[in-house]
């Protein structure tokens, strides 16, 4: 029953409730990231939901597009901005996601929504990530988030969606608080964005 009805009444209130609180917060980190990337302070991408359905996920964009002289953009780490490597620190930069959760598309806990263009390289079991709503945070995020390999990830995601219960969402929910308090995890050493899936790693 819960995995079935509540977790989704529960996603939409605590979500909106989230919104209205941190209202303030979401204020001023679009306007410092409105300046700092000019006029743009969100970044969309189409990412696959529940069931593969392709939604837009919603975050504050932590990063310019400055490029070289071949128009070519400029590598991750030289775009992050100032306030974008903050944001990003402190988790800020999923705070809009929540418009995500409000609208059905994505759960505040679940498997993270990655690129489409990874749907070809998952196995069979890896799949089984799509069978419920993606989500803001969880199992594999308090369990290393990008510091560990592709393929435990997505065995920690396959673990929550056999394994979804209020119990495990109650724990994984503070345990992230714990995680963004800490700041662990956000990022691999001497990148700004998590490694890229060929289907190998």
């Amino acid at each position: 029953m819960y995995k079935f009805f509540f977790k989704r009444v529960l996603d939409f209130l605590l979500s909106l409730i989230g919104l209205i609180l941190l209202s303030p917060i979401f204020i001023i980190v679009f306007i410092l990231l409105a300046f700092a990337n000019n006029g743009k302070p969100f970044f969309f991408q189409s990412r696959p939901g529940k069931r593969e359905k392709v939604f837009y996920i919603i975050k504050f964009k932590t990063m310019n597009d400055k490029k070289d002289s071949k128009g070519n953009l400029l590598p991750d780490v030289k775009r992050l901005t100032r306030i974008g490597g903050f944001v990003r620190k402190t988790s800020l930069d999923e705070l809009p996601q929540l418009l995500n959760v409000i609208k059905g598309d994505m759960s505040l806990i679940g498997p993270r929504p990655l690129l489409i263009e990874y749907l070809p390289l998952y196995k069979k079991e890896q799949k089984k990530r799509h069978n419920i709503r993606p989500g803001i945070t969880g199992w594999a995020q308090i369990n290393g988030r990008n510091d560990i390999n592709w393929n435990k990830k997505f065995e920690f995601d396959v673990f929550y969606v056999n394994n979804v219960s209020f119990k495990l969402d109650f724990k994984i929910f503070f345990k992230t608080i714990l995680k963004v308090f800490k700041s662990e995890g956000i990022n691999k050493e001497g990148s700004a964005t998590t490694e890229y899936f060929n289907g190998n790693n």
